[in-house]
């Protein structure tokens, strides 16, 4: 367990906070957990991380959230009393009305949690739950660069990809709280069998970094290339600024599998700005390949992409504002 430093939007304050109290955000993620200790004005008060690897039971989890959150207001010299909301981000379909993580990735294997029922259990506080790229939609629209626009949409591209779609300031999760769920879009060229919710879709196989790293290795000789096998989504990326032919065709097929689906994702959406996250699409040889393939398209449909501005901490800012939110909900409703 840890205490991270990272940039963030809200304010470093190493002050007493107000009379206002504390909220708490948490990203829960398959390896890690990470935990920020906030005000109502979205000061930082402190950081918390500590490695989920090997626990999956979701009472351990969070037990784990319990003890940074106390470690974090024992380091402010305040108690529990002094915190009023907690939010949370997980890696799943999550229902926000319930509080129930749905399902999550194979790294947790959560199926049905009623996480917010046992984090209100817990702390005796106020708690909301939600998908993580939700949360990082949340925290662009908040503290990031889609500040100001009513319409957009957050492209988490990590090991997988998912979608957080803001329309008309809210965000949309659709009927049963899986919109968003981009990664398992049909993509030309890749099989059109159902896949199993937790399993790689056909638009991730292609754009994820599980999936660019796949390609690579299908695609791989001894001799054309100075990276190994095994090499990561950004290092072929980085190999391809390097113009290596076959990182070049790697990066081909991501970048034009990615623009496509924006493009397709404006036009039904009417949506014109598209914010990339996570530590592929922050790659700019990625954003640039995707930007100049939609520059050839209708000129009738030129959709912005755009890094995010508040990179690694997008979920964790977002989960942070949530829980603002649902303090000053509690407080008006006392």
């Amino acid at each position: 367990m840890a205490l991270y430093q990272s940039g963030s939007p809200a304010v470093q304050n190493s002050q007493q906070s107000s009379n206002q109290g504390y909220v708490a955000g948490v990203d829960i993620g398959g390896t890690n957990l990470r935990i920020a200790l906030s005000d109502t004005t979205g000061a930082t008060f402190g950081k918390w991380s500590t490695s989920t690897v090997g626990i999956r039971e979701p009472n351990a989890i969070v037990r784990l959230i319990a003890d940074g959150v106390d470690t974090l207001l024992h380091q402010n010299a305040a108690t529990r009393a002094n915190l009023l909301s907690i939010a949370a981000g997980a890696p799943g379909v999550t229902d926000t009305d319930s509080g129930i993580v749905i399902a999550t990735s194979y790294l947790l294997g959560w199926r049905d949690v009623p996480l917010r029922d046992l984090l209100e259990t817990e702390l005796a506080i106020p708690a909301f739950v939600d998908n993580d790229v939700n949360m990082a939609a949340f925290g662009e629209a908040h503290a990031g660069i889609a500040q100001g626009t009513k319409n957009f949409v957050f492209l988490a591209i990590g090991t997988g990809v998912g979608a957080g779609i803001v329309l008309k300031d809210e965000l949309f999760r659709g009927d049963n709280w899986t919109a968003g769920e981009i990664g398992y879009m049909l993509v030309p060229g890749t099989s059109p069998a159902p896949v199993e919710r937790g399993n790689p879709g056909a638009f991730e196989a292609i754009v994820g970094g599980e999936g660019i790293q796949s390609h690579w290795q299908s695609i791989w000789s001894e001799g054309s290339t100075t990276l190994p096998v095994d090499a990561t989504a950004t290092q072929i990326f980085d190999h391809a600024l390097e113009n290596n032919p076959l990182a070049r065709a790697v990066l081909a097929l991501s970048s034009r599998t990615l623009a496509y689906a924006i493009y397709n994702m404006a036009l039904v959406l009417n949506c014109n700005l598209f914010v990339l996250g996570g530590s592929v699409g922050l790659h700019p040889v990625l954003g640039e390949a995707t930007r100049a393939i939609l520059r050839d398209q209708s000129a009738r449909v030129q959709p912005r992409v755009i890094p995010s501005s508040l990179g690694p901490e997008a979920q964790i800012t977002g989960a942070v504002f949530r829980a603002i939110q649902i303090a000053k909900t509690a407080a008006l409703s006392a």
